[in-house]
């Protein structure tokens, strides 16, 4: 499966990439919160769904349930799909504990 915060037509594969389903936090360097839906993860970055204004580049961070601010970057964007880059990549602990309390 290829890296969500590499665009879909692009035949990249950077980190093992799991779909999810969960709602989530986003804020900018603002401070203003928004809902998002994760829509699959890797290591390296995510894919969410939502229906607000991002750039290419946009400093955010993701906020999942029981968990601090993930810092990320918007890689890519198409419509109201985005997908991210984390500054620093989760371990793969997390990783796994994120992705089974997604399918919980």
């Amino acid at each position: 499966m290829v890296d969500p915060s590499v665009p879909s037509g692009s035949d990249q594969r950077r980190a093992l990439r799991k779909c999810v389903e969960m709602r989530a936090q986003l804020r900018g360097r603002g401070g203003q919160r928004f809902t998002v839906a994760v829509t699959d993860l890797s290591t390296t970055g995510f894919r969410a769904e939502a229906a607000f204004d991002l750039k290419e580049g946009d400093l955010v961070w993701l906020t999942m349930p029981g968990m601090q601010g993930l810092e990320a970057t918007v890689a890519w964007r198409d419509g109201y799909i985005y997908g991210f880059a984390f500054a620093r990549p989760l371990y793969p602990a997390v990783f796994d504990r994120i992705v089974a309390s997604s399918e919980a």
